[in-house]
C-alpha cells in the first residue's frame, strides 16, 4: 500500500492544532500534514525497509553517542516545520544546542523546528519523484543535509543546503559532511547485508 493524500479543504482546513489532536487520537497511524493542510496517511514499511532504517539508525546512534553533538530521532517523531507542514522523516538529527534551547514541555510534543539532517528511505511503494519533493521541502525549511536512499536501485540523492541535489549511483559510503562531522555511513555494506 502506498501513502494516501487526502484533500480535506472541501470540508475543513486541517490546522496544525487539529492535526496534532488527530495524531493523539490515532496513535497507531503514521500521519503527516502538508503546508496546504492535506492529510497524508502513510503505510507501514516492509521488513527490508524497516531493517535498513534500523541498521542506519544504529550507525548514527553510535556516532552520536561517541561525539555527543546532538539528538537523533526515529520515524515516529513529528516535526512542525517552519513553513507550515508537519512531517516525520525516517531518521532525523539536530545539534544539541537546538535541543537544549527547547522548553522541556515543548520537547514532549511535535518539535517546532526542521532537523539539520534528515533521511528518507524509498519503500517499494513510494514514488521517487514525490519523495524528492518531500526532501526539497525539508531543505526549504532549513535542513542542512538530507539523504534520499533508494535501496532497490542502490542510489542516493544527497541534498546540501545551498546546492543542487547530487545523485550517487551505488556509492560505497555516504559522508555526514560538516553537519555530522566524521560520520561515514558504509551504505554498500548495509545494502549488501
Amino acid at each position: 500500500m502506498t501513502a494516501l493524500t487526502l484533500d480535506l479543504t472541501p470540508l475543513m482546513t486541517l490546522t496544525r492544532e487539529d492535526f496534532i489532536r488527530l495524531c493523539g487520537a490515532n496513535p497507531e497511524l503514521k500521519l503527516e500534514r502538508t503546508a496546504q493542510g492535506e492529510l497524508i496517511i502513510m503505510a507501514p514499511t516492509g521488513g527490508e525497509t524497516g531493517n535498513l532504517n534500523f541498521e542506519i539508525s544504529g550507525e548514527l546512534y553510535v556516532w552520536n553517542r561517541q561525539t555527543g553533538l546532538g539528538k537523533s530521532f526515529d520515524s515516529s517523531t513529528g516535526f512542525s516545520l517552519p513553513l507550515g507542514s508537519d512531517r516525520s522523516p525516517d531518521l532525523a538529527w539536530i545539534p544539541i544546542e537546538k535541543w537544549e534551547a527547547l522548553n522541556p514541555n515543548v520537547r514532549q510534543g511535535f518539535l517546532p523546528l526542521c532537523p539539520d539532517f534528515v533521511l528518507e528511505i524509498l519503500s517499494p511503494t513510494d514514488s521517487w519523484i514525490q519523495t524528492q519533493a518531500k526532501m526539497q521541502e525539508y531543505m526549504d525549511n532549513g535542513c542542512r543535509l538530507g539523504w534520499l536512499l533508494d535501496p532497490k536501485a542502490k542510489r542516493a540523492m544527497i541534498y546540501c543546503a545551498g546546492q543542487a541535489p547530487k545523485l550517487l549511483e551505488d556509492p560505497q559510503t555516504l559522508s555526514g559532511e560538516e553537519v555530522l562531522p566524521g560520520f561515514i555511513l558504509p551504505i554498500q555494506k548495509i545494502w549488501s547485508s
